[in-house]
């Protein structure tokens, strides 16, 4: 693995984090803006699926997990229903969470290659991964509303994490909200404006890059729309993109 000493490492999506981005966490887990979101995931969570009668349901919006001196950022779409909203933690106990923290154990940027829960002990170095919207949203897709009202929270992040040089967007949707949250930050227009394609690369004016691809979906990776070589090759890109 290479995981370097340098970085912090942790654990859970509140340890050991810098000031800025726990109080992020604090105010992701405790927001209420879209009631649609929040009817639908605490739903879920009280009526849970027939495999996971036996869990308690973290039921609540999910706050970033990683590394405050990430070099990697990575923006998701959304929490899912009987993934991260039963977990507590992105990516964690569905398809989608198999093949990134797959490939982040792969790369030596994950202490395993399987999460499954918030408090299971794995810890990354690195990476820091965020999403457009913390919320479960039915049939996975959040209105332009709700990405709006919690693009904030994304904006925080991007402040706090200093050191990062790529930006991986993992779907349009996602590809979307990090232009946008540039914006929120002040940062001068691409121009012209890049448009979501796998695979693709567009320097930044601040440093460091934006890097698309496809998410890593059940539905994208059993149909072949994203395969495993192309995923592989999506965080081979992001290491030479950062000289890493």
């Amino acid at each position: 693995m290479r995981i370097g000493k340098q970085s912090r490492i942790i654990r859970g999506p509140e340890a050991s984090v810098t000031p800025d981005l726990k109080a992020v966490a604090r105010d992701v887990i405790a927001c209420e803006r879209c009631p649609r979101l929040r009817a639908y995931g605490a739903e879920i969570a009280r009526v849970k699926r027939k495999a996971y009668l036996h869990e308690e349901y973290w039921g609540r919006p999910i706050p970033g997990f990683g590394d405050p001196g990430a070099w990697l950022l990575i923006i998701g779409l959304a929490p899912g229903a009987h993934g991260a909203n039963r977990t507590g933690r992105l990516f964690t106990g569905d398809r989608s969470g198999v093949w990134l923290y797959g490939e982040l154990h792969r790369q030596g940027l994950a202490s395993e290659p399987h999460s499954v829960h918030r408090d299971d002990g794995l810890t990354l170095s690195g990476v820091y991964i965020s999403a457009s919207a913390r919320c479960a949203p039915p049939e996975n897709k959040p209105t332009l509303k709700e990405l709006d009202n919690c693009r904030e929270y994304l904006v925080r992040e991007m402040s706090a994490l200093q050191s990062v040089r790529v930006r991986l967007a993992l779907g349009r949707i996602a590809f979307d909200a990090f232009l946008k949250a540039r914006r929120e930050l002040g940062l001068s227009g691409l121009a012209p404006r890049p448009e979501f394609k796998h695979g693709a690369s567009v320097a930044l004016p601040e440093g460091g890059f934006l890097l698309s691809s496809y998410h890593p979906s059940q539905q994208n990776t059993s149909t072949g729309k994203l395969t495993a070589a192309m995923w592989h090759g999506i965080f081979d890109k992001a290491r030479a993109l950062a000289g890493r």
